[in-house]
């Protein structure tokens, strides 16, 4: 799954094994974000609400984190 945060930069989750794993996209390429930890117990659906919980400090007035894409 591909976010969009704020309109700052893009993640892309994925389902690794029984963990989630997060990576920052950046001209077509990705690497991974040791920093940000998405617990196994979060549910795919609620991933763009975890990720606004995480990054809420760079949001401004009317932003959002929103799914680009579910593809892998």
């Amino acid at each position: 799954m591909h976010f969009n945060i704020y309109g700052r930069f893009q993640v892309e989750v994925r389902r690794e094994g029984e963990r989630w794993v997060v990576y920052r996209l950046d001209n077509g390429r990705r690497a991974l974000m040791h920093d940000v930890v998405i617990p196994a117990n979060v549910e795919e659906g609620e991933i763009a609400i975890y990720l606004d919980d995480m990054f809420h400090e760079l949001s401004g007035p009317g932003q959002r984190v929103a799914l680009i894409s579910q593809g892998a």
